[in-house]
């Protein structure tokens, strides 16, 4: 095996790959990347661990060719370091000797014949626009769980239905929900799977260059597997299994009372407040006619206060939240403006955007649940 790759090409391929290797892998292989050198001038570099794969082909100048495995990690680490010049790999006994300028490596390679067989992609189910997709992952993906005792909630559940997907995550105070269209090949299509979330950041992080993302979805028979492909890039991951609770009841039909304000100059106002918040203490709000005053400690802690302008429709409301979930919201928003619906002070607030102070913009929803404060 002796193969010659452009330095960035390997450095990119090797840490796109290497990003969801193990840290205490159950078996010392699972550790490595799969490294195949192709006779059509073409290198392969894979990583599974049983549930999440990912396959990179890039351009190489193959001399001999054959497969390898190598520790991940290290081959990242180095890729990433080595001079901005062409990188020659051969395969030399047990050793994979990496030659870059005058830097020269010797990695000790791991048996191929113990590497796991990669899964194979299902069949095509349709293609997303890759922009559509990276800002729906990135907004819904603020409200999935962190908590791995919660498995079902550390994954977004995506709802299929004809020419529509429909993205939901909860980690039981906040809920996010978010549409779009997509180019299925069967338009009658009806599917629902549950994917964790750090593989759908990691697809919308990596495969957005392209333009559009192949999706495959396989949840009948045998394994429940999800594949993502663009631009010579391809990942498969097993699918939660389990039943997601039911939230989209949890929406409100209507929100009577109702705030709009700008939300770059909210957010920036709730940042401020907060620095005097104690932890797991809330920011209070206090929307009136013409404003909403934000506030923080009390008693003998640090305090602040601020008001800035808004519109309220709708009797005057005050309601409390945690100033962190409550800024991860108005991030994810990417709006102008926020509309803030309210049903009840001590219900959940639903906020949405809007590009312009008058005009509702459909398909991002982000509901938070209030905190009880003492009064």
């Amino acid at each position: 095996m002796k193969f010659r790759v452009d330095r960035d090409v390997l450095a990119e391929a090797v840490a796109w790959a290497a990003r969801s290797l193990p840290t205490r892998p159950a078996v010392p292989v699972l550790s490595g990347v799969l490294l195949e050198a192709g006779d059509g001038g073409t290198l392969t570099i894979s990583s599974f661990d049983y549930e999440v794969s990912a396959r990179c082909e890039v351009p190489a100048t193959v001399s001999v060719a054959g497969v390898a495995v190598v520790q991940g990690k290290i081959l990242a680490d180095i890729a990433k370091a080595l001079p901005s010049r062409p990188v020659d790999l051969e395969l030399d006994g047990t050793k994979m000797v990496l030659t870059c300028g005058a830097s020269r490596f010797a990695l000790h390679t791991m048996p191929v014949d113990d590497y796991p067989t990669l899964p194979q992609l299902p069949a095509l189910s349709g293609t997303i626009d890759a922009g559509a997709f990276n800002e729906a992952v990135l907004q819904v993906t603020t409200a999935a769980s962190r908590d791995e005792t919660l498995p079902l909630l550390t994954g977004v559940r995506m709802e299929i239905e004809g020419e529509r997907i429909t993205f939901l995550a909860t980690d039981r105070y906040r809920l996010a929900m978010k549409e779009i269209g997509w180019t299925p090949t069967n338009p009658d299509v009806s599917q629902v799977a549950l994917v964790r979330a750090r593989t759908l950041s990691d697809v919308a992080k990596s495969m957005t260059q392209a333009g559009t993302i192949q999706l495959s979805l396989q949840t009948e028979g045998g394994k429940q597997i999800i594949g993502f492909e663009s631009a010579g890039r391809r990942t498969t991951s097993q699918l939660i299994e389990g039943d997601y609770p039911p939230v989209r009841r949890l929406f409100p039909d209507v929100t009577p009372t109702y705030a709009v304000a700008r939300t770059g100059e909210i957010i920036e106002a709730a940042r401020r407040v907060a620095l005097v918040a104690e932890r797991n203490t809330p920011i209070r709000l206090t929307f009136s006619e013409g404003q909403v005053v934000m506030e923080a400690g009390q008693g003998d802690d640090a305090q602040a206060s601020e008001a800035l302008e808004a519109t309220l429709v709708g009797e005057d409301i005050t309601t409390a939240f945690n100033p962190h979930l409550f800024l991860d919201g108005l991030g994810a928003l990417g709006t102008e403006w926020v509309r803030l619906g309210f049903t009840h002070p001590t219900k959940p607030v639903l906020l949405s955007g809007r590009d312009k102070a008058e005009e509702e913009r459909s398909g991002f929803l982000y509901l938070l649940m209030p905190i009880r404060f003492a009064s």
